[in-house]
C-alpha cells in the first residue's frame, strides 16, 4: 500500500497557511499608523483633529477586521486539526498494515 503524503498533509497546511495570511492582513490593517502632525499650535489643533478624523478608518472597517482576525484564527485551528486527525490516522495505517 502506497500512501501519498502530500495527500494527506495538504489540506491542513493550507487551511493553516491561508488562515495566517489573513490573520496577518487583518492586523495589519487594524496597526497601521494615522498621520501624525507635528508643530501643534491653537489653529492647527483643529485641522490636526480633522486630519485625524479622515485618516482613521470607519467602525465598520475596524469591525471587519477584527472579523477577519477571528475568521483566521478559526480557520488556522481547523486546519490543526485536520493535520492532527490525519497524523493519527497514518499512524493507524502504519500500525495496520507493518
Amino acid at each position: 500500500m502506497q500512501i501519498s503524503l502530500n495527500n494527506t498533509l495538504y489540506p491542513g497546511l493550507s487551511a493553516i497557511q491561508v488562515g495566517q495570511n489573513r490573520v496577518d492582513q487583518a492586523a495589519t490593517q487594524l496597526a497601521s499608523p494615522a498621520t501624525e502632525v507635528s508643530g501643534r499650535t491653537q489653529s492647527s489643533d483643529f485641522q490636526l483633529e480633522r486630519l485625524r478624523a479622515v485618516d482613521r478608518p470607519p467602525a465598520s472597517d475596524m469591525a471587519t477586521n477584527i472579523v477577519e482576525l477571528t475568521q483566521g484564527k478559526i480557520q488556522v485551528q481547523a486546519g490543526v486539526k485536520v493535520e492532527k486527525a490525519s497524523d493519527e490516522m497514518l499512524g493507524t495505517l502504519i500500525d495496520t498494515y507493518a
